[in-house]
């Protein structure tokens, strides 16, 4: 088991919620939750806001390493490991991988990453959440579909949107890249 799903359990036998009124209070079914429960892969980042919404807890919780209060610095020379969320609805690996640059910051409001962006060989699911999101391209060129919308964003652009609104974002075949993305999320 990997330490997201690890607190996913311990918050839950906490709470003493059932997988049942887990799934209920996420708008997931039973079996996605049993699979995110039981599955040494951390789930889609989709799936893990509505977690921490019926859990009461903000997103931060599952990727808490430490408990700093004042500011979190992350230098250049710092080795930064990464995430990679996977679907809760297929059991393919994602084609994001997360460097959290505010893991060690407790009591944040906003999730903020540079993510890696891969071309992805399977269909396109779009997901949705509470919150809004923001993304800068660092590098390379990325496609948000975004609703019935689809926007091309190129190195230096930059979009703001509502998270609730089923999205996501790509990049064309055989190509990669980087972003800054803030997740805001309420709790």
């Amino acid at each position: 088991m990997n330490i997201v799903t690890e607190k996913i359990n311990i918050l839950c036998a906490d709470k003493n919620i059932s997988l049942e009124e887990l799934a209920n209070g996420a708008g997931l079914t039973v079996e996605q939750v049993e699979k995110i429960c039981k599955s040494e892969k951390i789930p889609s980042l989709s799936s893990l806001v509505k977690i921490a919404r019926a859990l009461g807890v903000r997103l931060g919780t599952f990727l808490d390493d430490s408990e700093d209060l004042g500011p979190v610095i992350n230098r250049n020379i710092d080795s930064q490991k990464s995430v990679t969320f996977t679907s809760h609805l297929t059991d393919n690996h994602s084609h994001m991988d997360f460097i959290s640059l505010a893991a060690r910051k407790t009591g944040r409001h906003m999730e903020p990453f540079i993510i890696d962006i891969k071309s992805a060989e399977d269909t396109k699911i779009l997901s949705s959440h509470e919150g809004e999101e923001f993304i800068y391209v660092l590098e390379g060129s990325v496609v948000l579909y975004y609703g019935s919308e689809i926007y091309t964003l190129n190195q230096g652009d930059s979009i703001y949107y509502d998270s609730i609104v089923d999205h996501l974002i790509t990049v064309s075949e055989n190509t990669s890249a980087r972003v800054l993305g803030v997740i805001y999320s309420p709790m």
